[in-house]
């Protein structure tokens, strides 16, 4: 049985978990009679916090909101999962950043020693883009592996799982890759580790899902400076195919025969104008000249090109294609022998 201290601080865990638990049932997850429970119960009411008891076939507990704030309670995991989201909400661009930065400052000075030592080695930055619902998560020892490498500007080796070829089950498919870590970001819900890669000699990013650190880390480096010196124009950069410059590296403008309010919901990251009541001139950015003409020919309706000429070609040679495309005939089936 655990001793009473203890026992206290996992039952006010517990409350904090979830808002009404049947007395029986804390019973049990605690491993104690429900006797114990109440007298656990009146203990926590003395040190100020505000537990209230419903009545019912199965009453039990719930933690009120009281009008002052008793001493925070977190376990490891929560304290970094604590430190992790005000990170994020400080780099978000959500207009609370110094709430955040408050927030976070706060937490960090009632914490103990042991728990703000490990926070202090997450450092992270959040850059923006529509997330996934299907995005695989990161353990947060993982996370404070990775920051903690970062944060210490150590040399960091780790295996590599690419995607579609085991990544989910965990598989080790390819490694060592030695790197120095700058950054641990977030985008589109995703954790990416922005590093030098010391054999490729090339800016390069790590989805950390992915990634096995091995240990121990190898040497200190100094750190090198980023293309163009800001870590979101660089980032954005390098997922739309630039450099360094965050921009797309083929920009197009063209007439579509739609109103702009039909075609403004689909284009979230290039500019919609009304040109009237049934044309809009709309100006999109790509990786590529065919991957922006797909991106304007997925509207079902008339298209004229402005510009620029590589755009019109592009279209041109698109257009060539699925003519063929068209008039090939759709090859019969395998004649069958003999």
């Amino acid at each position: 049985m655990q001793k009473t201290s203890s026992r206290l601080l996992s039952l006010l865990s517990l409350l904090q978990a979830r808002r009404d638990w049947p007395g029986s049932l804390l019973a049990e997850r605690l491993d104690v009679s429900p006797r114990t429970v109440r007298r656990d119960i009146d203990r926590l009411r003395e040190l100020g916090y505000p537990i209230g008891a419903y009545k019912g076939p199965d009453g039990g507990y719930r933690l009120e909101a009281g009008t002052d704030l008793p001493p925070l309670l977190f376990d490891d995991d929560q304290a970094v999962a604590l430190a992790l989201a005000l990170q994020i909400a400080t780099t978000a661009g959500a207009g609370i950043e110094e709430s955040a930065m408050r927030a976070l400052s706060t937490v960090r000075q009632v914490m103990p020693a042991r728990l703000r030592r490990r926070i202090d080695t997450v450092r992270i930055a959040a850059v923006e883009s529509p997330a996934s619902q299907a995005n695989p998560q990161v353990d947060s020892a993982k996370i404070v592996t990775l920051s903690a490498a970062v944060q210490a500007r150590e040399v960091l080796r780790f295996d590599y799982a690419p995607a579609n070829s085991g990544a989910e089950r965990g598989d080790i498919l390819s490694g060592p890759r030695r790197v120095e870590p700058h950054h641990l970001i977030t985008r589109g819900g995703r954790w990416y580790l922005v590093v030098w890669d010391l054999d490729r000699e090339a800016w390069r990013t790590f989805r950390a899902d992915r990634i096995t650190p091995r240990t121990p880390t190898g040497p200190r480096f100094t750190p090198r400076e980023l293309p163009g010196g800001d870590l979101r124009s660089f980032v954005v950069g390098l997922f739309r195919g630039s450099d360094s410059t965050g921009d797309w590296p083929c920009w197009g403008e063209v007439i579509i025969e739609l109103p702009a309010q039909d075609v403004s919901p689909y284009v979230s990251d290039g500019i919609v104008q009304s040109v009237g009541p049934a044309r809009c001139r709309v100006v999109l950015g790509s990786w590529s000249w065919p991957g922006l003409v797909a991106a304007f020919a997925k509207f079902d309706a008339d298209i004229e090109v402005v510009g620029p000429a590589k755009l019109r070609d592009a279209f041109s040679d698109i257009a060539n294609r699925l003519a063929r495309a068209a008039s090939r005939s759709p090859r019969g089936p395998a004649p069958r022998a003999g």
